[in-house]
């Protein structure tokens, strides 16, 4: 291209027009969140998942048996955040840690308001700091903080 030439621009806007409807599994876990109830899913060996799926990731398996697991557990990996951007969950330096909650056999991730990174630490406990007002979504948990 000629650096003289003027090249051609047009706004471009990404925007998803649709609704996903949840599901029994999914509706149950996000109303448990808003009445700070966190549920799993059994699968067929009776392990549990967190958070609940609708199918097993490993065989394909339906699944429906939902189970209560606690929202204490332990950090399993993590990383710290020192300098947090504006869309992260906290406004303040945290970790974004790999958490097994308490009857679950799987991790998820969340973030652990631990202060400074030194608290930080893997296997150390940790347990849900929930929002006043929930709505049934997953930032009903603000955050996790040590035990």
């Amino acid at each position: 291209m000629n650096p003289t030439e003027e090249s051609l621009s047009a706004p471009h806007i990404l925007d998803y027009t649709y609704k996903r409807s949840l599901g029994p599994v999914l509706s149950s876990f996000f109303t448990g969140l808003r009445d700070k109830k966190l549920l799993g899913i059994k699968r067929k060996d009776g392990s549990v998942l967190f958070p609940p799926k609708e199918y097993d990731p490993d065989t394909s398996e339906s699944l429906s048996e939902l189970v209560p697991v606690q929202d204490g557990g332990v950090v399993k990996s993590w990383a710290w955040v020192p300098a947090p951007r504006v869309q992260q969950p906290l406004d303040e330096p945290f970790a974004y840690a790999l958490i097994q909650l308490d009857g679950a056999d799987t991790t998820f991730l969340h973030a652990v308001d631990a202060g400074r990174e030194e608290a930080m630490k893997t296997g150390m406990r940790v347990r849900a700091r929930w929002a006043d007002e929930r709505v049934g979504s997953i930032r009903d948990i603000v955050c996790f903080e040590p035990a």
